[in-house]
């Protein structure tokens, strides 16, 4: 019986490493071309990474404080001078509001990201971020392909009559706050495919399926 266990086992654990090998290196679309970085008219952003999770975080000039002007509807300063960029991400919404450091890491929010759990948008306003900032990844794209990377974000927006659905009284600190999303989340499918899916928008090829950090940063290293 314990010899079948481990079979069954590491069978298991051959299956789970095939396919997060294949999520890196199976490009999604699997034909085609990317929107390369460098071309004439080409716009930039940034990925943003830490050990779980991803944002993405759009220059802010004129045109997209104008295009999300009704975040500030809702108290987020969209229109703040001394920010540089609206920092964009996904995720659970207990995991997401309940632990904005490890020190606060409780069983149940860990419990629903397991499983299934409600969606959040978290937007936040950041200063300048160096070029060689370790957790940051400079991305260029087409003006085509930064208005479908916007149109993605606006899309996922959970609204009510037409407007935002913000969660009042949450947030890490005095600039962000998180808005209803739409969409279910769990482990599998979670923040880091939901930022792979707005790179693909923007026209950028990714991993198949990239639930971790680690494995976005490699399919953009080696699909592009």
């Amino acid at each position: 019986m314990l010899h079948r266990i481990l079979k069954w086992f590491g069978g298991g654990i051959v299956v789970i490493l095939m396919l997060l090998v294949l999520g890196v290196f199976v490009p999604r679309p699997l034909l085609g071309r990317s929107e390369a970085a460098g071309e004439a008219g080409s716009r930039q952003f940034l990925l943003l990474a830490n050990a779980i999770h991803t944002d993405i975080a759009l220059p802010l000039d004129d045109d997209l404080r104008a295009e999300f002007a009704e975040l500030a509807d809702h108290g987020f300063d969209i229109g703040n001078p001394h920010a540089a960029y609206l920092v964009v991400g996904w995720g659970g919404r207990a995991f997401y509001i309940e632990t904005p450091t490890w020190g606060e890491l409780k069983p149940l929010p860990v419990l629903k990201a397991l499983t299934v759990d409600r969606s959040v948008l978290h937007l936040d306003l950041a200063g300048a971020i160096a070029d060689d900032a370790p957790f940051a990844r400079r991305l260029s794209i087409t003006e085509t392909g930064y208005r479908r990377l916007l149109d993605h974000v606006r899309a996922s927006f959970a609204r009510k009559d037409g407007r935002m659905r913000v969660i009042d009284g949450v947030g890490y600190g005095t600039t962000d706050a998180f808005f209803e999303a739409n969409g279910a989340f769990n482990a599998l499918l979670g923040c880091n495919t939901w930022t792979a899916s707005s790179l693909r928008a923007a026209g950028i090829r990714t991993g198949w399926w990239t639930p971790l950090p680690q494995m976005l940063g490699w399919s953009l290293s080696l699909l592009q």
